[in-house]
């Protein structure tokens, strides 16, 4: 198990650079933009070559849509009809109902379910 304790302090020490390292990027991301005046609503793209270097800068407006409050809406204006076309509905699999439900309901849309094993995430702390 030594290999283990070994190999937890190194992603200790990475991660701690990593995130370190992170924090300064941003840092000066946030003053380049500072120096190129862009303002908080930036929402383009911005090119700037200073003597060696190509500096693309994108900007955008993250939105999040309400899903019930926007049917509620819709429903209201007599609008539902332009949903489909104005929003894209992402079906999220509800991993405890699913596997609760009958198989004379799940077996025939098991095949839409696409399922590839993700990257494990890990945790690690210094015990005290």
């Amino acid at each position: 198990m030594s290999d283990l304790k070994t190999l937890s302090a190194d992603w200790l020490h990475h991660k701690t650079i990593e995130e370190a390292a992170v924090i300064e990027r941003r840092k000066i991301e946030d003053q380049m933009v500072k120096l190129l005046a862009l303002p908080e609503s930036f929402a383009s793209t911005e090119t700037s070559e200073p003597e060696g270097f190509v500096v693309k800068i994108a900007g955008r407006i993250d939105r999040k849509v309400d899903p019930e409050k926007l049917q509620m809406l819709a429903s209201e204006a007599g609008l539902t009809d332009y949903l489909a076309t104005l929003f894209r509905w992402k079906p999220e699999v509800n991993v405890t109902l699913w596997k609760a439900a009958d198989e004379i309901i799940t077996r025939p849309l098991a095949a839409a379910i696409t399922a590839k094993p993700g990257r494990p995430s890990f945790k690690i702390t210094i015990k005290e």
